[in-house]
């Protein structure tokens, strides 16, 4: 009896050994290998989504980052300062005092430097996103911060703001979501349109 159990049992070690060798040759290489070929037949949206300035790769369309100066777009706030290592919101409520400073003072430096009332600038002006790394900015903040654009590039304001038309992006579906326009790629489109 014996020697029957321990047959029995070496043959079922053996057949769970076999189905965990076809199992890890089918999910653990053959099935990341047929997903990883899907994604390069899918081209750049694997690849992170990169912008290209001649030839050099400048971020990603995915990823908000930090522009400064007058001839740049600026990006919405960040509250992680555009670390991708610490992507979060800061979990300030709408009525805490120091969000409420924060986006005065944001709201102040930005009527500033685009020469407006505090009242004509838009919400994502002055407020991060829930991951501080949205890459969008509205159209409205977009054109808001055309004519300073186009006065420190040496173009005329009009192609700055078609080149804001051309980058804007519509509605999910022509309903969900926001337009948006991508900060990183219509900055590349203004350095290429400044030279």
């Amino acid at each position: 009896m014996m020697t029957s159990t321990l047959s029995d049992l070496s043959r079922q070690s053996l057949a769970a050994l076999r189905i965990l060798l076809v199992f890890t040759l089918l999910l653990g290489i053959g099935y990341p290998f047929a997903v990883w070929l899907v994604g390069q037949a899918l081209g750049e949206r694997t690849q992170g989504q990169p912008v290209l300035l001649d030839g050099q790769i400048v971020g990603s369309r995915l990823l908000g980052q930090q522009f400064e100066g007058d001839e740049w777009f600026h990006s919405r706030p960040s509250v992680n300062d555009y670390d991708t290592l610490a992507s979060a919101a800061s979990n300030l409520g709408p009525l805490n005092p120091d969000l409420v400073a924060a986006i005065e003072e944001r709201r102040a430096a930005v009527a500033t430097a685009e020469g407006v009332e505090p009242e004509r600038v838009p919400a994502d002006a002055v407020t991060a996103s829930g991951s501080g790394l949205d890459p969008h900015i509205s159209p409205a903040y977009a054109e808001l911060q055309a004519a300073r654009v186009a006065r420190a590039n040496g173009l005329e304001e009009a192609e700055v703001v078609s080149l804001i038309r051309e980058h804007t992006s519509g509605r999910f579906l022509g309903f969900g979501g926001e337009p948006g326009v991508n900060v990183l790629a219509l900055n590349a489109a203004i350095a290429q349109a400044s030279r």
